[in-house]
């Protein structure tokens, strides 16, 4: 966490800006008052209101994050440190949840779930205020009391005495208490320690070859708040000159890589005039490891099967424009096909809002294949947990069955759909097995065409560390500081 978060002041100056309202059982507020329907007041700090409203929306709504506190930032006003703040205590608590969970039931000597869900989620951000921030520990009890007196006003007392009693502790000291022995269940271990659930730190492990220590440290860092990366479109932006621009740094791997310092990204005149997008380093690094791999023949239709929102159709397009080729963008869901229309304005890019399933069958596509295809796969997103922290605990092993269906048959048509002589890029953000090698092994199988796979390795920048023994490729946070991208390169030979 940074300096910034840390050092912020309890006892700052209140802002003016009215909590937004919520809705749901136990949610309720008058908005016309502005009262709490069960007898209490607005707590007076609008940063820790800001925080408690989008991880309530979160519990109650299944609502992302980075979705909805955005928003509630803006109704309410807050900028600059109060916004900073609000941020660190909505993800943290979110990233932490599953340890935080274990210490409340501890703490409180009732299972979390039979605490009333506004009160749980106050408490949930007190406690981590307790015990991973440099909050003092009379201000994150005091302001926490009263955020649960004005949404569950008879739980007051309760949340008092229960904060009291995390406070006693230093956070080791709970792990200590709560974790089981490493050596004993390492798994276990890690879960608590690193803010996993166990059945995702088995998955992890096993991609990474059962090397638990390398595990621990993929565990580390993506508990840490990624950097926002830009792409700076080819043919539009140069990278190092738009680093210039925006005060950041070039990439590391990937030539249209921008780190950008800080700030908000969406106020960058690059980023208005269609110069730039915000874009991952591994995500930009796999859609042109496409346009790298070699095709026999013609090069000049291509397809992304699974377009939406369009960041790497985006790229895509940048730099057919440049090779005078065109871009097909299929995506099924008709808002996100609006998404890959605004992304590509300009660029020769047709966008088909349809099941990419279909494309074999579909009377406005090439009857005699293309010559490039990206299938970025719908999945359970392991691989960007660092961006979507309440995703770690919103998954299931349930998901799987239905997504890798879903994939296995974007591939079947992908392969179908390229020609003999053309390239398949399989890539998901997800370095679970059943989603990484097992969709791909399965998919080519299924296919009923004849396929290679090409040694992905040398389509990526020279240099790059960890790559492993090929031909498919895993990126990984503390590898490669960019999600956990998977890439599998694959060629039709008949």
């Amino acid at each position: 966490m940074s300096d910034q978060h840390h050092q912020h002041r309890a006892d700052r100056p209140r802002g003016s800006g009215r909590p937004r309202g919520t809705a749901g059982p136990g949610y309720e507020r008058d908005s016309r008052s502005g009262r709490h329907p069960r007898g209490g007041r607005p707590p007076s700090d609008p940063a820790r209101q800001a925080a408690y409203e989008a991880i309530a929306a979160v519990h109650r709504d299944d609502a992302y994050a980075n979705l909805v506190l955005p928003d509630i930032l803006r109704g309410m006003g807050l900028t600059g440190r109060d916004a900073a703040f609000a941020t660190e205590l909505t993800y943290g608590t979110l990233r932490t949840l599953g340890t935080i969970d274990l210490i409340l039931a501890d703490a409180s000597g009732r299972e979390v779930a039979r605490i009333d869900p506004p009160a749980r989620d106050a408490l949930r951000l007190g406690t981590y205020q307790l015990l991973y921030t440099r909050v003092p520990a009379h201000a994150a009890v005091s302001q926490t009391v009263d955020l649960v007196r004005s949404v569950a006003t008879g739980a007051a007392g309760f949340a008092n005495a229960v904060l009291r009693t995390i406070a006693e502790k230093p956070l080791e000291d709970w792990l200590a208490k709560l974790a089981p022995a490493y050596d004993e269940n390492p798994v276990g271990n890690l879960s608590v320690h690193h803010n996993h659930p166990e059945w995702i730190i088995r998955s992890f492990a096993e991609s990474l070859g059962g090397d638990l220590d390398e595990t621990a440290r993929l565990l580390i860092d993506d508990n840490q708040p990624p950097g926002v990366h830009l792409c700076a479109r080819p043919g539009r932006a140069d990278a190092v000159e738009l680093a210039d621009e925006v005060g950041g740094t070039p990439g590391a791997f990937s030539p249209y890589t921008v780190y950008l310092g800080g700030g908000a990204p969406g106020n960058l005149s690059a980023i208005r005039d269609g110069r730039a997008h915000v874009q991952d380093e591994g995500s930009q690094l796999v859609a042109a490891a496409l346009l790298a791999a070699e095709v026999d023949g013609r090069d000049t239709r291509w397809l992304d099967l699974c377009a939406g929102p369009g960041g790497k159709t985006a790229l895509l397009g940048s730099i057919a424009a440049l090779r005078g080729a065109e871009v097909t963008a299929v995506e099924v869901a008709e808002h996100r096909a609006r998404l890959v229309e605004n992304a590509t304005e300009g660029m020769p890019v047709t966008v088909l809002p349809m099941d990419g399933r279909s494309v074999g069958r579909d009377p406005d596509l090439p009857e005699d294949g293309f010559d490039r295809v990206l299938v970025d796969a719908p999945c359970t997103g392991l691989g960007s947990l660092r961006r979507r922290p309440e995703s770690r605990w919103r998954r299931r092993p349930a998901d799987l069955p239905p997504l890798t269906k879903l994939q296995r048959e974007l591939l079947v048509a992908a392969l179908r759909a390229v020609r003999p002589g053309g390239v398949v890029a399989y890539v998901t953000c997800s370095p679970h097995m059943v989603e990484t090698q097992v969709t791909v092994t399965e998919g080519a199988r299924r296919s009923g065409v004849e396929v290679d796979f090409v040694d992905a390795r040398p389509l990526l920048p020279p240099g790059m560390p960890g790559l492993g023994a090929g031909p498919t490729v895993q990126l990984w946070p503390h590898r490669h500081g960019t999600d956990a991208m998977f890439l599998a390169m694959l060629r039709r030979t008949a």
